[in-house]
């Protein structure tokens, strides 16, 4: 089953592989794509500007109850949770920070496993705590597929690390080997 949802977490040393990802995906790749980034709270932050003028996507920070759509890129807003609804939409959260991060990979990955099941796509990335592991290991007990980052390539291993130690399905790629995939997944 083709996956109908691209979802990329990542902490710190993350952005550049992100961009990286970004500037390579073949132009007909229009499921959407949902960026969960560490970030920092209350600070302007012009993630969104990066982005938009490194994709070809349409780049738009997620409010509550947007309606997830093809063609777009959306990215988790600092300092809310990301979850998806039964009927597609975007839900935010401010319950505690999980690993000492909100928005958290974790929640994300499980939230969008729990809906869209096999039909998940999710790479974790690079990143100096353990979030996303356990929501990545979710996504693959529901057969979505799941990619970490080579932890010899990730400037800070022990997210992609933590994903490995507590599940054994995830491809380890680097960042040419993740786009090759994603464009051969989608093609």
């Amino acid at each position: 089953m083709k996956p109908e949802v691209i979802i990329i977490g990542g902490s710190a040393g993350a952005f550049d592989v992100i961009l990286s990802i970004l500037k390579q995906l073949d132009k007909s790749i229009d499921v959407p794509i949902i960026i969960v980034l560490h970030r920092l709270k209350n600070t302007i932050s012009s993630f969104e500007t990066i982005l938009q003028m490194n994709t070809h996507y349409s780049v738009k920070e997620i409010e509550d109850k947007d309606k997830m759509e093809k063609g777009f890129l959306y990215t988790a807003p600092a300092n809310y949770h990301l979850l998806l609804e039964e009927d597609l939409t975007f839900s935010l959260d401010v319950s505690e920070p999980i690993n000492y991060s909100r928005p958290s990979i974790d929640v994300s990955f499980e939230s969008f496993s729990t809906i869209l099941k096999e039909k998940c796509l999710a790479i974790l990335l690079s990143g100096s705590n353990e979030d996303g592991a356990f929501g990545l290991k979710t996504i693959a007990k529901n057969n979505g597929k799941t990619i970490i980052q080579d932890s010899n390539e990730a400037e800070f291993a022990k997210m992609p690390k933590a994903a490995k130690n507590i599940c054994d399905k995830h491809q380890e790629l680097n960042t040419t080997n993740i786009v090759k995939i994603l464009n051969d997944e989608f093609r």
